[in-house]
């Protein structure tokens, strides 16, 4: 990062607003062109500087840009994180840039409110399937607490919940992993994540699109992986086992909810499952093969289908098979 090019980005007071709002949480460009009140067009210009600058990073999603602060390299020099704080302390000290931010502010918590009317509208047109659903196993309750305890009380490090939904677990485990990445597939489920998320700060959380079947990530970038009721939408639920264990690093833990094996074809034909659950030693066998050390799963079956909950550790390379 030169000095002359990062100095330059910073000298107006659009993207120094541009930077305060993306401090609180990742903004479609259309989203920060609404609430300064200028034209997506001319916002889009003042980004890509910042981005030139490597203040901000761009994220597609779909036909969406979504942006967030840059964050400091791991061995770098905090020079993002000492921007931030005086930006911070300039509201304080610039009354004129104060007030913009406030104002910029209040329009945020308008984008927020709307999000969540969006997410509140969606779970009302779909409430009768997950309801349909929920009646056949244990409570979410009951599942997230078994959860929990499964997981234990350590850190969880950098965690990956695949197929997020409406963001639950993220939100569930945000306090105990140092940092959450919610991936779905799903621009309509995203949507709602990012609405039960937007409490969270963009350092704890990010929200991703992305399939199962290619993870978007390098090898080794995760300490915990979550499936928690995705992979029974797996057609080939050992090519999402073999593929999350390529972002997972060695020593690294996997964490499993899904039914237990059953004929219930409905799932099938009404809700896009592709597998009617998994049978605990087929499970097992799955993650064995990917490279996990699997333990006894856990089993909840107080309801018309059981739900197993299984946590197995990605080997080392001295304790892989051969082949």
């Amino acid at each position: 990062m030169k000095t002359e090019t990062l100095f330059r980005a910073l000298a107006d007071p659009t993207r120094l607003r541009i930077m305060r709002l993306l401090g609180s949480m990742e903004l479609a460009v259309g989203e920060i062109a609404q609430v300064l009140g200028q034209s997506q067009p001319r916002v889009s210009r003042h980004i890509g500087i910042l981005v030139d600058a490597g203040l901000v990073e761009r994220r597609r999603e779909g036909s969406w840009i979504f942006l967030r602060a840059a964050s400091d390299p791991p061995e770098g020099s905090p020079v993002r994180s000492d921007i931030a704080r005086l930006l911070t302390r300039a509201e304080s000290f610039d009354p004129s840039f104060g007030e913009a931010c406030e104002s910029d502010r209040q329009r945020l918590a308008e984008i927020r409110t709307a999000r969540e009317a969006q997410a509140q509208e969606y779970f009302a047109e779909h409430a009768h399937d997950w309801d349909e659903l929920r009646r056949l196993h244990s409570s979410d309750e009951q599942v997230e607490r078994a959860l929990a305890e499964a997981l234990g009380t350590d850190g969880l490090g950098r965690l990956l919940d695949i197929g997020t939904g409406t963001g639950r677990m993220a939100e569930l485990f945000s306090e105990k992993a140092d940092h959450i990445v919610a991936l779905d597939k799903s621009l309509a489920m995203l949507r709602v994540a990012r609405a039960k998320l937007q409490h969270l700060s963009a350092e704890q959380v990010e929200v991703v699109q992305g399939d199962f079947t290619s993870l978007p990530f390098p090898p080794e970038s995760f300490d915990t992986v979550l499936f928690h009721q995705v992979l029974h939408f797996a057609h080939s639920p050992a090519a999402a086992l073999y593929e999350a264990a390529r972002v997972t690093r060695a020593g690294g833990r996997i964490a499993i909810v899904d039914f237990d094996a059953h004929q219930h074809e409905v799932l099938r034909e009404k809700h896009a499952h592709a597998r009617l659950g998994f049978a605990q030693g087929q499970m097992q066998d799955l993650l064995d093969d990917a490279g996990f050390e699997p333990q006894s799963p856990i089993s909840l079956d107080d309801g018309e289908i059981g739900i197993n909950i299984w946590v197995a550790q990605r080997r080392r390379p001295a304790e892989r098979k051969s082949a």
